[in-house]
Parts: structure tokens; sequence; C-alpha cells
């Protein structure tokens, strides 16, 4: 087998042209795995509301009333025992006896009686489905790298999908917990490993076009699909149900869908990239040359057979050469903060005022109208100072929200979601951005640590929400001055519009040391401490000494 050399990828397989048949099937397909995606993080909105609710009610010596107020915690008694000349007194006794829920909706709120002191499992069951998120970020990455992103899709997307049927029949919390947070494992591990698969294989215009208009419409459909659904569907358990079956329909296209041809090009199975080339070719019908990768030399991306003497990469790469060090830190706290502040102002839909189906549509609106608006902005404004002002914008609007006056619900709204708009276009943007800055060899293992990052802030975000029970303003407070803050940070990511995919670890680009995209010293730097590392070792790239 011919070593091969993807050097110059993109050049190789140029004579597919574009828009062709195999690339308009491939972001069709893969952006339809984003559908499920899209509901599934969000689904805690409505299988753990909590409806109205009260005590129940009980007649025998002592007469209880009914009490629906701002404590539903305790029951009212009337004391008829009273002394001659006196009034009856009004006591107040903890709801020893449960509570009744409003028949509009069934939750699990109102399945384990989860309100008063059991409140606090809410937050806990949505936190639980990130902590799954969390770990299948910290291992889906490398084992995407090590085994296939299409593997790592597929597998993702089943898990995803059978853990929901499985939960629907949960028989109390632990178990409901338990399955959350195992439904969270394959939740982001299945869209990034979708993300990478459709990057790797289109060029740079239709990667923008698949990842900006249809892998990401495609997850805010899948959102906006979610309050339609629970509008007609009451029933937890039946909504469950219902979200699992489309990434069960999805399966049978694995016989459709090709691995990676770069990352077969990167493990040096050069045959097997050549085939998708060739199926692809002949699916655009294209002729495809005789010869696609041609065998390549030390100044490229050298790749082996498979065995004793083939580089394996992992997590421990992403810092042990100073651009990706800088570009990893960065990364995690950009995409804390991202995450925290896109899922928090997602999740908290149901605490607005007014129909909690309504506000969750239009908070979908509001992200597709934000992927639109990243994909007409991208090219035309840098990276980082689309993402930095996005990033500030958003914070300027959570901020203002503390002058809103209280009475005000739809100006308040109207900030929140506008607010909302920001961060939705940061949180599209980092997939690309992020994508762009990793080299091929350890992309999704970059992607994994970063969004790793991300599963923080979302764990985190449930609780920053339930401050809104004791301050209305306090989660858009830190959502806003996070943000700014974040916004700062983004100013010192290297730019990569119009710049090819890296493919190796010397590939990736420095840092900017100041915000001026004019200062070049740091820039300057780094690229002599790179250089000067692949000269003093020939086989640097496949050893890393930088």
């Amino acid at each position: 087998m011919p070593n091969g050399n993807i050097k110059d990828f993109d050049g190789d397989v140029d004579f597919l042209g574009k828009y062709g048949r195999f690339q308009i099937l491939m972001m069709i397909l893969l952006s339809l795995t984003a559908v499920p995606c899209g509901y599934m993080g969000v689904l805690s909105v409505f299988i753990a509301d909590t409806p109205p609710y009260h005590c129940t009610t009980w007649n025998n010596s002592t007469d209880f009333l009914n009490f629906s107020g701002t404590d539903s915690c305790h029951r009212y008694k009337v004391d008829t025992k009273w002394s001659e000349g006196l009034e009856p007194r009004n006591q107040s006794d903890r709801c020893l006896d449960g509570w009744l829920f409003s028949p509009e909706s069934y939750t699990i709120v109102s399945q384990w009686e989860l309100v008063c002191e059991n409140a606090w499992k809410v937050p806990f069951s949505t936190s639980m489905f990130f902590v799954g998120v969390l770990f299948g970020s910290l291992i889906s990455g490398q084992l995407s790298d090590r085994f296939g992103r299409k593997r790592v899709l597929f597998a993702t997307l089943t898990l995803q999908s059978v853990t929901a049927l499985i939960q629907a029949t949960s028989v109390n919390w632990v178990m409901f917990c338990a399955l959350n947070c195992l439904r969270g494992v394959g939740h982001v591990s299945c869209y990034v490993a979708s993300f990478v698969l459709g990057s790797e294989m289109l060029c740079e215009s239709a990667r923008l076009t698949f990842s900006l208009v249809g892998q990401s419409l495609a997850f805010s459909l899948g959102y906006a699909l979610l309050p339609l659904l629970a509008y007609f569907i009451r029933d937890w358990r039946l909504l469950l149900v219902a979200c699992a079956i489309p990434g069960l329909l999805f399966i049978p296209s694995w016989w459709v869908i090709p691995e990676s041809p770069r990352w077969l090009l990167q493990k040096g199975r050069v045959e097997e990239a050549e085939m998708v080339i060739r199926r692809a070719a002949k699916l655009n019908r294209v002729h495809a040359p005789d010869v696609i990768f041609k065998p390549g030399d030390s100044s490229g991306l050298l790749l082996q057979k498979p065995g004793k003497n083939e580089k394996t990469y992992t997590i421990m790469d992403l810092i042990r050469t100073p651009n990706l060090r800088n570009i990893t830190g960065l990364g995690f706290i950009i995409w804390l903060v991202t995450a925290l502040a896109f899922y928090g102002l997602s999740l908290n839909t149901s605490n607005l005022k007014g129909n909690i189906y309504l506000n969750s549509l239009v908070s979908a609106a509001t992200d597709a109208v934000a992927n639109v608006l990243t994909w007409l902005l991208i090219n035309k404004v840098s990276r980082p100072n689309l993402l930095s002002s996005t990033l500030m914008f958003s914070g300027i609007m959570h901020l203002a929200v503390k002058m809103v006056p209280e009475d005000m619900n739809v100006l308040f709204q109207a900030l929140v979601l506008t607010g909302k708009l920001g961060v939705a276009v940061a949180y599209c943007m980092v997939f690309v951005f992020f994508a762009e800055l990793y080299p091929t060899v350890i992309r999704n293992s970059g992607l994994g640590v970063v969004a790793t990052a991300g599963r923080i802030g979302t764990i985190i975000s449930p609780y920053v929400i339930y401050m809104g029970v004791y301050s209305k303003v306090a989660p858009y407070i830190i959502f806003g001055s996070l943000s700014i803050t974040t916004a700062f940070l983004s100013l010192m990511l290297p730019d990569t519009r119009n710049c090819k995919f890296p493919d190796h670890i010397t590939e990736a680009k420095p840092i900017r040391c100041h915000f001026s995209p004019k200062n070049i010293s740091c820039h300057q730097h780094f690229q002599q401490q790179t250089n000067k590392s692949a000269a003093t070792s020939p086989s640097a790239d496949r050893t890393h000494i930088s």
C-alpha cells in the first residue's frame, strides 16, 4: 500500500466539484442526524416541567382548606375549637398527604412529586443528563480519532435513541436520572462526530453551508419540533418514545454514508480512501484520475501502513506545542461560557411569562435566525471578531434586563430573546471555528475536549436558572457578565477565514498576543519556534518534539 499524503487533500479531490450529488446527499443525511440532537438536549423543558399544584385536602375532625398561592408546600387549617369570644385561627402545616397537580400535563414532577423539599431533584436530573454529555465528550473524540467518525456517529445515535426508549419505562426517580445520564453520553458525541465527518468530506464553501445551514438548521428544526410534540403529547413517557423514533429510523443510512477519506488517509488506508472518492465521482458522474492520492514525502503528513511504527495521537498532543496549548486553553473557557449561556437560556423558556410551548417555539426560531446570520457573516468578518461581537452583544442585552421594570414582561422577554440570538450565533460558530483550528490528526479529540468544557457549563446551567426563584434577573446578570468577559478572550484566537484545514500538529496556528489583528510579533515568535522544531527534528511530525 502506498503512503498517502493529505497535504493538499482539497486539491487532490477538486475534480469532484463543490456541490455534486455526492456532496448534497452527504449534507442532507448528516444534517438529519442533528434533528434528534436538537430536542434531546432541551427535552427536560417539558418532561421536567413543574405544573401548577397545591396540597391534597381532606376532611375529618379538622377542616383543611385548599391553598394554591405562592407557598404550595403548606396547607392551612381552621381551628374550629376556640373559646367563646375569640376569632377562629388559621394555622399552617406541611403537606403531609401529598399534592394535587394540574391534569394539563404529566411530567416527572407530578409522577414522583418533586416539589417543595424535593424540588432540588428537578435541576439535578437535568444536570445528570449533562454529566453524561460531559463523559461522552471526554471519550467520543478519542474513540472517533482511533476507530473512525462513522462508527462513533452511529454508535452514539443508537445509544441516544435506545436509552430514551428504556427511560420511558423508569419506575423511580433514581432510574430516570441514571438513564438520563446515559442518554446524555450519546447526545453531543453524535452531533460532533456528524459535524467532523461532514466537514472532512467537503470543500471549504460546502463545509460552511453544511455546518451553518444544513446541520445547524436541522438542530433548530429538532428544537422546534419539541414544543409541537409536547403540545399534543402531554405524557412524559410517551413523549420520550416519540423522540426516540427518528434516531432509530436513521440507522439504515449506515450503508450509504462512507467513512471520512481524510481519516482513512491519516490511518494509512489509502485504498479505502480512494474507493470512497471513486464512488463519489461515480455518483457525481465525473471521471476520476487513475491515481488520486500520490505517494507523499516527509514535508507533508506522511502516512504509513498500520503497524508498530504507526504514530498514535492522544489527548496529550493538545498540550505538547504552544499553539495547540493556547488554542485549547482559550477554547476551554469560550466553550464553557457559550454553552452555559446557550443552554441556560434555552432551558429557561419555561420560566418566562406566557405560554411555555410558544416560548420554546420562538426560542427555536431565534436559533434558526442565528444560524442563517452566521452563514451570511462568517466569510465577511474575521472569525475572532465575529465571535467576540456576538458574545458582547448578548452580554449587553442580558445585563440590560436589570433596568426593565417588573411589570414590563414584553420588553423583558424581547431583551432575553434578542440576547439569546447573539449567544446562539456564537454557539453555532464555535463548532466551525475550532474544527478549523485543530488539525486532522487530533480534530475530534480537540473538539471533544473543548466540548467537555461546554458540558461543564451545561451542568451548571440548571442551577443558575434555579437562582431565578430568588431573583428574577440573577441568571441574566451571570450570563451577561460571563459573555462580555469571554468576548475579550475570543479576540486572541487566530483567524481561519479562507484557510485550508490543517492536517498536522505543526500546522496549528498561533494565537494573537494582543487584541489588535495587526499585531504579528506573537505570531512570528510562535511560528519561529515551530519552524525551529521542525528543522531540528526530521521526524518531529511523528514524535512531537516541539
